[in-house]
């Protein structure tokens, strides 16, 4: 006989059961049509900032990138090989279908010309190849290897480096910062390609800044994000002025008129964006190696422009132990000059940083003839210190005497205990007018003093010379940017100043990927991800799915037992 209470215990059971059904095929159907992804590690190393996603997300064609770490390595490059893997896959989903990638490994062609001219066609691209030496079979053995990669979209290609990373770290800290920058490296490639920005840079003249061959890298890298033109800022109307959006001083050696001044003012109040790359000392090397000079104070009429926005250029220069080197005669065998290469401490290697996307992971910038800068007050404005010189710093005040013999003296370290001289510094807020309170100056053509700024961003370094690129003397070609050509060696003066810009202009926040970071952990030991998509729901559902199961075996057994009745 069937009770009132059974009957009520199976019409339970059934709701139960349907409930069950219902909500795994709810489940399904979002399922279906969504997908999410959940990183469990502890430092969120498969997370894709927002930025990223929604710049995949706009691609309108396909990006295919080549990589060319294929192969059998060690475990750091395995590391890092698995790295660029994974983040290409994050990619590929977030492309929506629209981003392809191969895995390549160069040295699998047994054709040895053919091998070669590959090898060659990937220097050409940019991507130069590394030696890596392990240990196999008890025995110490090199294998070159290409850590690059490169991007292709709607018929241009741009190469990525993937070995970044500071060369003083070790070498496992150096492949785990390649590691943090994978996203980073990779997004920028495909934005350069696929959204090339429409803001427009204006790099300022008229006053002995750099000309065009010496900055010729720094500009060609910039126009392959941007709009660059050029312009003489007495011949600038205002209007003109206002419809940039970030402006380059670039190691200026002549006096700004007010009017220019002016100019600059009130387009960084109106919100536009400045870097400045000023020496406030006069000195170079074609004085020095012609038998020396006395370095003194340039009078570029820029102090209290600066003044007024947080800074100080200060008249002196910095000698630093962890400097660079220039040649010098040493002495003569028979009648050729012996050449060796000295440390010219004027020439300051600066590899301290600031915590920051500007300079995170960054590789040694190489400076000529710094000074110190100092922070003034400012009301609203934060001041961020980003580059450092070394501890073993001295500091010189003008006049200060520059010859070679100074490379030849013995060093005393006691007189190097000056600390670390912060020359580059980032100012953002709401910056007040150096004319506030004051009359427009003549010649402009917009006398409507703006007192008080918009938020915006200015960077200001105390060394023109960290954008300027040597010249090839004997074929007139620009080298790249950074590049020592007597040591053969290049630094990351292009990759400061490019961040420096990218940070400035950057609404989206791409820059910001750079502050990823990643604990360096053995390889074994790294959790695998975990990741949820419309195939990869177990984890998530199971418990759905079991509680339904159970409320099936449930319901035919109590179902078993009314009949029983």
């Amino acid at each position: 006989m069937v009770t009132e209470q059974s009957k009520s215990k199976r019409g339970s059971d059934i709701l139960v059961f349907l409930a069950s059904v219902a909500g795994i095929i709810l489940l399904n159907i979002l399922a279906a049509n969504y997908f999410f992804r959940l990183d469990l590690t502890e430092d969120k190393r498969y997370t894709i900032a927002p930025v990223t996603k929604q710049m995949l997300g706009n691609l309108q064609q396909e990006v295919v990138v080549d990589v060319y770490l294929e192969g059998d390595f060690p475990a750091g490059f395995k590391r890092l090989q698995q790295s660029v893997r994974e983040t290409l896959d994050e990619f590929r989903i977030y492309a929506g279908g629209n981003l392809r990638y191969n895995f390549i490994d160069p040295t699998e062609i047994t054709d040895e010309q053919q091998r070669n001219e590959f090898y060659t066609s990937l220097a050409q691209k940019g991507i130069m190849p590394t030696n890596l030496r392990a240990t196999e079979d008890g025995k110490q053995v090199e294998r070159l290897v290409f850590p690059g990669a490169v991007v292709r979209y709607n018929g241009k290609e741009t190469a990525v480096n993937l070995l970044k990373g500071n060369l003083a770290a070790s070498s496992d800290e150096r492949l785990n910062q390649s590691v943090e920058g994978v996203e980073y490296e990779m997004a920028t490639a495909i934005r350069k390609l696929a959204f090339q920005g429409g803001k427009i840079i204006g790099y300022i003249e008229g006053h002995g800044e750099l000309e065009q061959q010496q900055v010729a890298d720094l500009v060609g890298s910039l126009g392959e994000f941007y709009r660059v033109a050029r312009g003489e800022l007495a011949q600038l109307p205002m209007a003109s002025l206002e419809k940039l959006d970030l402006i380059i001083v670039a190691k200026p050696v002549s006096a700004f008129s007010e009017a220019d001044k002016y100019k600059i003012d009130q387009f960084i109040m109106k919100g536009g964006k400045a870097v400045f790359f000023v020496d406030p000392m006069n000195a170079n090397m074609d004085s020095v190696g012609a038998g020396g000079m006395f370095a003194l104070p340039y009078n570029l009429n820029l102090d209290d422009l600066l003044f007024r926005y947080g800074v100080r250029l200060n008249p002196n220069l910095i000698m630093d132990l962890n400097s660079g080197f220039i040649p010098l005669v040493t002495g003569y065998m028979g009648d050729k000059p012996q050449t060796e290469m000295v440390n010219w401490r004027f020439f300051p290697l600066l590899n301290n940083f600031a915590k920051h996307p500007i300079t995170r992971n960054l590789d040694a910038v190489y400076s000529k003839f710094v000074s110190t800068m100092d922070t003034v007050k400012a009301d609203g404005i934060r001041k961020t210190p980003l580059v450092y010189t070394s501890t073993y710093s001295r500091i010189m005040e003008a006049p200060v005497p520059l010859t070679l013999e100074e490379a030849r003296m013995e060093v005393n370290p006691q007189q190097y205990q000056a600390g670390q001289q912060p020359v580059g510094y980032l100012l953002e807020g709401k910056f007040t007018s150096l004319f506030r309170n004051r009359r427009a100056p003549e010649g402009v053509d917009n006398t409507k003093v703006q007192e008080q700024g918009v938020e915006t961003k200015i960077a200001v370094f105390s060394d023109g010379d960290l954008v300027r690129n040597d010249v090839n003397p004997r074929t007139g070609q620009a080298y790249e940017l950074g590049f020592d050509r007597f040591n053969n060696m290049t630094f990351a003066n292009k990759e400061l100043a490019l961040n420096t810009i990218h940070y400035l202009l950057d609404a989206e926040g791409l820059i910001n990927v750079r502050s990823k970071e990643i604990a360096l952990r053995p390889l074994d030991k790294v959790r695998v991800r975990e990741e949820k998509t419309y195939w990869q729901l177990l984890n998530l559902v199971a418990p759905i799915v079991l509680l339904g199961l159970f409320g099936v075996a449930r319901y035919y057994l109590r179902k078993r037992k009314y009949e029983r009745f």
